[in-house]
């Protein structure tokens, strides 16, 4: 893994084929899980030189400055994506997309709009219960 790939995952996102940076939920937990494990060590280290005891609160809202509201913010952005990429492929209303990953489960591959798995060839349409 090379720094480059590391900052994407920091900045929540990952690379597919076409080097197109591509934000799912996997990317997300992982770049929180990064942000909070850099962000405790330095806490930790933070704390024990400086002696911030007493200033517990102001560590907290650090990690939600740092780490909770930029992962709040990328999984909107995700949903929002996902909403219109939804609405405007024909992905979007089959049964074998799962919107969370933003993947094909036929073929374990992610789907854009210039790019559909199957070719159409394997669509089933969703059922009403199903997107309710």
């Amino acid at each position: 893994m090379n720094s480059k790939s590391i900052l994407d995952l920091f900045f929540f996102k990952e690379k597919e084929k076409g080097n197109r940076p591509v934000i799912t939920t996997g990317a997300i937990v992982w770049g929180t899980l990064l942000r909070s494990f850099i962000l405790m060590v330095v806490a930790f280290f933070a704390v024990k030189k400086y002696m911030l005891y007493d200033h517990i609160y102001l560590i907290i809202f650090i990690i939600w400055l740092f780490v909770a509201m930029p992962a709040y913010n990328a999984y909107k952005n995700f949903d929002k994506e996902m909403e219109e990429f939804q609405d405007s492929t024909l992905c979007g209303t089959c049964v074998h997309f799962e919107k969370s990953a933003q993947l094909c489960k036929i073929f374990d591959e992610h789907p854009t709009k210039e790019y559909i798995p199957c070719e159409g060839q394997s669509w089933e349409p969703k059922s009403y219960e199903d997107t309710i």
